[in-house]
């Protein structure tokens, strides 16, 4: 990695005084109550027209009132070839609170872009599942670099939680917590954190530990300080708890939270000691995190980052296009069978692409609900086939329903009654079979142990298209139906 590098030498005084007075109402107009909270696009060409013109400390003037959070979205909104430049003139204030907000991508730049030393620096700032996410995809060499730069304990902290799996709970959890044996009273227990010499700051809960450093129970801060000094924290404590395991996937562990309302939950080896704990702020990031991985996987966008490489977009993205056109020769080839059918009445080829579309519609949605019904263990093997049926039912009373109305409209605009019905019969066939392949393809892959959400979407058009070509041209044929 290379030094950070530095701005341009700054403006002269008298220009100095125009950004500062910008400053002052930039600064005033992006509160962080600001209404939308989001950085206009005004006081970004600001900050940058500061920077480009050398003048560190007016670009520090306008970003200083911001919150960590909003300098990330500054440093994401900024181009890519810029980003050095405006960190390094912004120093210190593009600190490790705002290293661990920003989008991997943008971060990875900015770590480039620093010595070894000055990662390790913000390393040791945040906490170790902050630490880890800031450092884990960095290079080998990098990596090991930054790590030699460490003080030992915090070493070994990230160099454990770096041995467990990605995206488990061994890389979630924070190993700053309070754990206390059950013989302490309420009074030694606040006594004890108020003589921590390095005390932890963040956590709404103690947790109570035996012998063998494994977790009893759990007592909210709350008790503790309504609670007479002179009660053992064995009387106080809550003895049931909900405990992570370390390498538990970090989807499982947002799903827990949110099953039992969870605040914060120990997490246990595989001996059942007790090694750190998770927070619900990290699990809201979790949440929010897979949600849109698996909105993004339905449609075979990748990781769908504005920030991600372009050739890393493409290749995500192309083979689910390609396999998308193998599937679509499909759907061509039964239109190819029919084309005699075709040629002697146009209006079909009119119509059967309605009979495609709508059934892919009734698809997608009866696949969107399977998939986050399998993402929140709604579905299981016990409730599987009562699933499809439901989702069949429910596809039956819409294709019914559009088939109706479909129906009537084509016989009067065509004049054709027999036509009416081929079109209305069609579209109630290929509905359901919509409902059946939108429930039934993601459950196979889950089966699998593939994710549904990665290509379910390509598969269930396959299907609605196919189905939908057949079952109208196959009709149309069987009916004699002629121009």
């Amino acid at each position: 990695m290379s030094e950070r590098p530095e701005a341009a030498d700054p403006r002269p005084e008298d220009n100095h005084d125009t950004f500062v007075e910008a400053a002052e109402s930039r600064a005033e107009s992006q509160s962080r109550h600001d209404e939308d909270d989001r950085l206009k696009p005004e006081f970004v060409s600001a900050v940058l027209d500061a920077v480009e013109a050398g003048d560190k400390d007016a670009a520090r003037d306008l970003v200083s009132p911001l919150h960590p959070a909003d300098i990330a979205d500054l440093l994401e909104l900024t181009p890519s070839d810029q980003r050095g430049e405006v960190a390094a003139a912004l120093g210190d204030l593009v600190g490790a609170e705002v290293l661990s907000e920003l989008n991997d991508y943008v971060r990875d730049d900015l770590l480039d872009a620093l010595a070894p030393e000055q990662v390790a620096e913000f390393a040791a700032e945040l906490d170790t599942d902050d630490a880890v996410a800031m450092i884990e995809d960095m290079e080998e060499a990098d990596q090991q670099a930054v790590l030699d730069a460490l003080d030992p304990e915090d070493r070994a902290a990230i160099e454990s939680a770096l041995s467990y799996p990605e995206e488990s709970a061994g890389r979630l959890m924070q190993r700053d917590l309070v754990a206390v044996p059950e013989h302490m009273t309420v009074g030694q227990v606040i006594d004890y954190l108020r003589d921590m010499p390095d005390p932890t700051t963040n956590f709404w809960e103690i947790f109570v530990v035996d012998e063998a450093h494994k977790p009893i129970g759990t007592c909210q801060l709350s008790w503790i300080l309504t609670c007479p000094r002179a009660i053992a924290m064995s009387d106080l404590m809550q003895r049931e708890q909900t405990l992570i395991p370390v390498d538990m996937d970090q989807e499982e562990v947002a799903l827990r939270f949110q099953k039992y309302a969870l605040i914060s939950a120990a997490v246990v080896d595989t001996n059942g000691r007790l090694v750190g704990m998770i927070t619900v702020d990290d699990v809201v990031h979790i949440i929010s995190e897979e949600a849109g991985e698996d909105i993004l996987r339905l449609s075979g966008a990748g990781e769908g980052d504005i920030n991600e490489p372009v050739l890393d977009s493409y290749k995500a993205r192309v083979r689910w296009l390609l396999t998308n056109l193998i599937t679509a020769l499909v759907a061509s080839t039964i239109i190819g069978i029919f084309e005699g059918t075709i040629q002697q009445m146009v209006a079909l080829a009119t119509l059967m692409p309605i009979v495609a579309g709508v059934g892919g519609n009734a698809g997608s949605q009866t696949m969107a609900v399977t998939v986050r019904a399998l993402a929140t263990n709604q579905i299981t093997a016990s409730n599987a086939k009562r699933t499809i049926l439901r989702e069949m039912r429910v596809a039956f009373l819409n294709g019914a329903t559009v088939a109706i109305v479909l129906g009537i409209g084509v016989g009067l605009v065509f004049q054709n009654p027999h036509l009416g019905a081929v079109i209305a019969a069609a579209m109630v066939t290929n509905i359901l079979t919509a409902g059946f392949a939108g429930a039934a393809v993601p459950l196979a892959f889950d089966r699998m142990n593939a994710d549904p959400a990665v290509a379910s979407s390509i598969f269930v058009t396959m299907i609605t298209d196919s189905m939908g070509f057949l079952a109208f041209l196959g009709l149309a044929t069987a009916a004699g139906l002629t121009g």
